[in-house]
């Protein structure tokens, strides 16, 4: 059989407890991630293929680094008038859909504004670095 698996199209892919996968549930047990059902229309053959846990072990991630010239949603309430001439000096654009500012995260954080964030679309967890 070919070993060039990106030459079969996935056809369908279950995860465990979806119809289907009794059989191998049985054979892997709680290792089991999913099963793909595979074409290969060229060679007129079909195969399933499993994919398995091979390894469970502990995992400390690497904080993330948010560059300092990337630019972050900051959330600034209607009256905080103080903090958007700030937000503006520092160079920060209104995002009227969003009800955002943007700014740059050395501005961010020069002006201790971290916690007003809005991280719909990212994940800042208590290890995110922000640079400078």
């Amino acid at each position: 059989m070919s070993q060039q698996w990106h030459a079969y199209h996935v056809n369908r892919v279950l995860v465990p407890k979806q119809k289907g996968t009794k059989k191998f549930l049985r054979r892997y047990g709680e290792w089991l991630v999913c099963i793909r059902y595979r074409d290969d229309v060229e060679g007129q053959r079909k195969i399933t293929t499993v994919e398995i846990v091979v390894e469970k072990r502990p995992w400390d991630p690497v904080p993330q680094r948010i560059l300092g010239e990337t630019c972050l949603p900051l959330r600034v309430e209607y009256g905080e008038v103080e903090i958007g001439k700030a937000v503006r000096a520092g160079g920060g654009e209104w995002y009227p859909q969003q009800k955002v500012w943007k700014l740059a995260c050395k501005e961010i954080v020069a002006l201790g504004l971290t916690d007003r964030i809005v991280a719909e679309n990212m994940t800042i967890t208590a290890g995110t670095q922000l640079a400078r």
